[in-house]
């Protein structure tokens, strides 16, 4: 039952301390101990995960090699995995089966990742927790009354309760970096287009790839999550930024106009800050380079409605965006992500929280309606998307990380925002800040 990080299983299985079916069978193991009241492996594929595990045995006695030898993972219910079900969480879907496997799953199984199953998401995976009429609610790894985030949450949950050391997610809205934050885990959003998204779509199509919309990785460490990525990437990425731990450049954003934080978070981000500062960091709090939250927000929120919309009939006296609205969009996004580009030409990251709270409790009111107490204030639900559209809307990498708890004993999550392509900056600049924090703990 030990729990090794994916490349620590990888290179226990390449020296011969262990091979990829005995890490199979613990990782069943695992999800046959734990996953009962959590609910997060819906879908199990564990007779075909044995007879890969043993065959890729037999190829790694006769030399075969892989980043990701013989690491047993699931993935999220989205991705399309042959022979077993896609329902993107919709009762309708529950029998859409594909016959062919998502790129990315293709490409991890190359890499010698072991296939366990699949892991839960909401409907449309349109909602910050994972309950649907297929599989029911999943429910967060660290207190079962809260949420598990979304739309990626079994994901999320599956890593932090141990079963697994590696999971792939998607995000437009948060959707692996919230359930990241919210259970005390990794996600990475990588750069718009860096990770093909064919073979994760809405069942039965096969259309264009979703604007805003990424594929990435998810896993309990920061080398699991840079690994998993250089897997998945359609191209090479630039390597991170070499700096000493002196000149490392961030600017810390612990707010946004239209979105209130709760205290803990806030603190726990002082805290960083104030530790990253006597590490050396150069530490602002403001910047005359910064965007125009307030534009951005507008832009992301009327972007990301059309494009989560999109297979839905337009609602009676609405009317249906323009093409000219449409460009108009892209031209403000387009604008910001120079601003964005610019902001980074002086810092090597933007620390930012991942969402203004830590995991709320379950609430089936639909989002539109939903509301929070954050530290005694009502507040909408749908502000808290202004978090997640900082990196989303000009289309930047973003590493989701854990930084410290609450006073419930509920994981705080930041995100750290890189220029475009700096996507193994972003996780740099997590890890430094990550390793910080915790050898103070």
């Amino acid at each position: 039952m030990t729990e090794r990080s994916a490349l620590a299983t990888a290179a226990a299985i390449r020296a011969g301390a262990t091979t990829a079916l005995a890490e199979t069978e613990a990782a069943i193991a695992r999800i046959e101990a734990r996953d009962g009241p959590l609910n997060a492996v819906v879908v199990r594929d564990f007779d075909r995960a044995r007879q890969a595990a043993s065959a890729l045995d037999t190829h790694i006695r006769e030399g075969f090699d892989a980043p990701l030898l013989g690491v047993p993972m699931t993935v999220k219910e989205s991705y399309d995995v042959a022979g077993l079900p896609t329902t993107f969480g919709f009762a309708q879907h529950r029998d859409f089966t594909p016959t062919e496997d998502a790129v990315a799953v293709k490409r991890l199984k190359a890499a010698g990742a072991i296939i366990l199953g699949k892991t839960n998401v909401p409907p449309a995976l349109s909602d910050l927790q994972s309950d649907n009429p297929v599989y029911g609610r999943t429910v967060n790894a660290h207190h079962s009354e809260r949420s598990a985030g979304g739309s990626s949450g079994g994901s999320a949950v599956a890593l932090a309760a141990g079963m697994v050391p590696l999971e792939i997610g998607s995000d437009i809205g948060g959707s692996i970096r919230v359930p990241a934050a919210w259970n005390g885990v990794w996600g990475h959003k990588p750069t718009w287009g860096v990770v093909s998204t064919e073979g994760h779509v809405f069942p039965g199509t096969d259309g264009a790839r979703t604007v805003l919309s990424v594929c990435g990785p998810m896993a309990r460490t920061a080398d699991d999550v840079e690994a998993a990525l250089g897997v998945m990437a359609d191209h090479p990425l630039a390597p991170a930024r070499l700096r000493e731990p002196g000149q490392w450049r961030a600017l810390l954003l612990t707010g946004h106009p239209l979105a209130k934080v709760q205290a803990s978070i806030t603190g726990a981000m002082d805290a960083m800050g104030q530790r990253l500062s006597r590490a050396g960091w150069t530490i602002d709090r403001d910047s005359d380079l910064m965007p125009d939250l307030v534009r951005q927000s507008a832009g992301y929120q009327d972007m990301l409605n059309i494009a989560m919309s999109r297979q839905l009939p337009v609602p009676p006296g609405k009317q249906p965006p323009t093409l000219e609205h449409w460009l108009h969009l892209h031209d403000e996004q387009a604008r910001i992500q120079r601003q964005w580009r610019r902001l980074f030409e002086r810092y090597d990251a933007v620390f930012a929280p991942t969402t203004g709270m830590t995991a709320f409790p379950h609430d089936p009111t639909p989002l539109g309606q939903r509301r929070l107490d954050i530290d005694g204030e009502d507040t909408a639900f749908l502000y808290q998307f202004n978090f997640p559209g900082l990196a989303t809307f000009p289309m930047l990498p973003a590493t989701s990380f854990p930084i410290g708890k609450d006073a419930d004993g509920l994981p705080i999550g930041i995100q750290a925002i890189a220029d475009l392509y700096a996507d193994r900056t972003a996780i740099a600049a997590a890890r430094v800040a990550h390793d910080l924090i915790w050898s103070d703990l």
